[in-house]
């Protein structure tokens, strides 16, 4: 066993020592050592319940003949860092939870890992870390939280929270509205009932083979997400017997399965982020490019909210990943020879899996459009890329020009937004967000919160070289890269300029003639750093551009 070189002989003594002084027996040190990565903390709603899902865990793999032990991992909330300066440390989290976990897993030399993560950093981040450690592993997620029910029995959630906003400030719903929000979007713990991110990436953690079935759509209240959990510390041990590790698992293959599953869904754009981030840590890379040869022939299958108004819940009866698996091979959009977390193939799977409800999850022959829910947009604005979900975009808005609104940060758009100073037509520009120029790459949730609460979604593009929540919807087009700070041409654009934004034809351009955009360039001059101490400064002089899912080097 891996774990033998601090358990058995002579020089393990001293390590032995202090594994009884943590109170294990001879007994259980002559079993597999397996570390449970769990996430639990009190202020982030999809990590509250993250204990139980620990304690489920252990029992199944003592069960099977294992020795659990547990350590922690951080997460940040996304809900409750956004709109202030608590948002630049959300996206950082990802390479301190694959960094920390790495170091306890090397450190202390486990044989396995289960990892216990829920929301938007943490399942990416310790996805990194399983693919850099590379020993046996299993992902189990707390859940996703189920909608809420408004006063009057329409359903809801933490996107309507964000929107009720928007529309509290253009005088469409009063302070009464506004608290029956606060008291019934966020009904259950678990992560936000959407198709947000942190349940894109849960979902995706099934679609590449690294957590079992149930694991991205399972309410976070139901039992049966106990006995996942339990049947997650069972397979650790098989994982262990047969030495299947995470890069045995996440190919390339498996990548190309997972975007493929990505646009079915209709995921968060944050995926574009997290997946190459992931693929990195393999040794393989994921190109934007490669996100429209996929989405172009893979059909959108599911609009689960902000794009529609189903929930994660009812993904799960409709027979939740799988399902959405096996629509996508019956066209061969999925390489179903590949090994997974259950020791068998993807065929094998998928073996009996049927869609119990074809309104939720379409037939591959009568999609909700034949392309994939992301698009990557490419042009004079954004030469290396930018993204949007064009799922959740309005028809009316997949071709736009209007002039720019340009804003220097997330602070500033908001309070224009607020103030009624963005009319229809506008193509509102928000830079010097990006990963280096944040640092931290912000989500703008507030403002195309705002924008689509004020009814103006159908009207206004919003264009940032920072990122977007998994609850946005709308003309809402980010990670342009280069990012200002880095001197891309966003930081270039000027108050009026013309923005063409043609997504069917993937291109976003800026209006303005290559002269006068060199003397502009010439001219500019970079903003001075935000933040000039402490991890954001750090992070900010390692972190490459978004179009390489924004990666420390």
């Amino acid at each position: 066993m891996r774990s033998d070189v601090i358990k058995v002989g002579a020089p393990a003594a001293p390590n032995r020592s202090l594994l009884y002084a943590l109170g294990y027996t001879k007994e259980e040190l002559e079993r597999p050592l397996v570390g449970v990565v769990c996430s639990y903390n009190e202020i982030v709603p999809g990590h509250m319940n993250l204990d139980k899902i620990a304690e489920a865990v252990k029992a199944g793999i003592r069960a099977a003949g294992g020795t659990p032990v547990e350590f922690p991992a951080i997460a940040v909330c996304d809900g409750i860092a956004m709109g202030h300066v608590g948002m630049k440390y959300s996206l950082v989290t990802r390479d301190l939870i694959a960094d920390s976990t790495e170091a306890m897993a090397m450190a202390h030399q486990f044989d396995g890992l289960v990892m216990i993560p829920n929301c938007d950093k943490n399942v990416p981040g310790l996805l990194m870390a399983a693919a850099r450690v590379n020993i046996p592993t299993i992902f189990v997620s707390g859940g996703p939280m189920l909608a809420g029910t408004m006063n009057d029995g329409r359903r809801t959630c933490l996107s309507h929270m964000f929107e009720a906003v928007g529309a509290y400030y253009a005088g469409k719903l009063d302070q009464d509205g506004l608290e029956e929000y606060e008291n019934n979007a966020c009904p259950t713990c678990g992560s936000c009932s959407g198709m947000y991110t942190a349940n894109s990436m849960n979902c995706l953690t099934e679609a590449i083979g690294m957590a079992l079935r149930g694991n991205g759509t399972i309410p976070a209240v139901y039992s049966a997400r106990l006995r996942l959990a339990k049947h997650a510390g069972m397979q650790i041990m098989e994982l262990i017997e047969k030495n299947i590790r995470p890069r045995d698992i996440m190919t390339a293959a498996a990548f190309h399965n997972a975007e493929t599953v990505d646009m079915a869904l209709g995921c968060s754009t944050n995926t574009m982020l997290h997946l190459p981030a992931i693929a990195h840590e393999c040794g393989i890379e994921l190109s934007f490019d490669m996100a429209n040869e996929i989405s172009g022939k893979t059909p959108n299958l599911c609009h689960l909210a902000p794009a529609g108004d189903t929930y994660m819940e009812d993904l799960e009866r409709a027979g939740g990943v799988y399902a959405v698996m096996k629509e996508l091979t019956k066209k061969g959009l999925l390489d179903t020879s590949l090994i997974t977390c259950t020791g068998k193939t993807v065929a094998e799977n998928l073996e009996g899996v049927v869609n119990r409800d074809e309104n939720l999850i379409r037939p591959i022959d009568n999609p909700y459009s034949q392309t994939g829910g992301i698009a990557v947009l490419k042009g004079n604005l954004a030469p290396d890329g930018c993204v949007v979900k064009q799922s959740a975009v309005a028809p009316e808005m997949m071709v736009h020009e209007g002039p720019a609104r340009v804003f220097n940060s997330e602070d500033e758009a908001i309070a224009a937004i607020y103030a009624g100073k963005i009319v229809a037509g506008d193509v509102v520009v928000i830079r010097y967000e990006g990963p280096k120029g944040g640092p931290g790459m912000r989500e703008m949730l507030n403002p195309t919160s705002a924008i689509a609460g004020m009814d103006l979604d159908k009207d206004v593009a919003l264009i940032t070289d920072g990122r977007f929540s998994g609850a946005t919807r709308g003309a809402s087009i980010g990670h342009v890269s280069p990012e200002a700070a880095s001197g891309g041409t966003i930081g270039l654009v000027e108050e009026g300029d013309l923005i063409a934004i043609d997504i069917p034809n993937h291109t976003i351009e800026l209006k303005v003639s290559d002269e006068v955009l060199a003397q502009r360039r010439a001219a500019w001059v970079c903003p001075e750093p935000k933040i000039k101490t402490g991890y954001l400064a750090r992070y900010a002089k390692l972190v490459s551009s978004a179009d390489r899912g924004a990666v420390l080097e």
